[in-house]
């Protein structure tokens, strides 16, 4: 899985990175806005996993077909409830945080027990961590809509930073094994 999954988490870094940015650099942190860049990262982002499943391990595919449609599903509620305020921000992304967080712990579970996909297990598991993470902020902070916006593109960049450096390790792991010189038994 290793050697074909960096390009997912590439993809996914990208999109994070996009949407991180987006709001660090936009100062209309209203709850409108929040959730039309929720919106967009999730549909985005759950479109990506979807169409990346077939790269995964068949034993991985379901959770993460499942995992992207969460998320496309989410960002479509969104944009219909668009108006709803700061309310629907805060419920929105808390509940798509639990449960792709959740979908993204039990697949970084399941794969930690394969030794070759330890690395990208160890960095399932940091992700879906740091999404329940946010479900969990998004449920405590005081409902201000700039507070709420603002910690999204901070978890975006976050998670950005995080799966292109895993990708990346993922890559060049793979680049170096490739390059390693074979030992032959006479």
């Amino acid at each position: 899985m290793a050697a074909r999954y960096w390009l997912v988490q590439l993809v996914r870094a990208i999109i994070a990175f996009a949407a991180g940015f987006l709001i660090t650099l936009d100062q209309d942190h209203t709850a409108s806005y929040g959730i039309a860049m929720f919106a967009a990262f999730a549909i985005i982002g759950g479109l990506a996993v979807a169409a990346f499943f077939w790269v995964t391990d068949a034993g991985d595919r379901t959770i993460w077909l499942v995992q992207g449609l969460i998320g496309v599903a989410a960002g479509v509620v969104s944009l219909i409830v668009h108006a709803g305020g700061l309310g629907d921000l805060l419920y929105s992304v808390s509940v798509w945080a639990l449960l792709t967080g959740v979908a993204e712990l039990y697949g970084g579970w399941r794969a930690r027990r394969a030794p070759a996909q330890a690395s990208a297990a160890r960095d399932r598991l940091l992700v879906g961590g740091l999404t329940v993470v946010l479900a969990i902020v998004y449920l405590v902070i005081p409902a201000e809509h700039r507070l709420a916006v603002g910690l999204l593109g901070a978890y975006a960049i976050v998670i950005g930073v995080y799966l292109a450096i895993g990708a990346l390790s993922l890559k060049w792991a793979r680049s170096e094994a490739a390059d390693e010189p074979t030992e032959s038994h006479a």
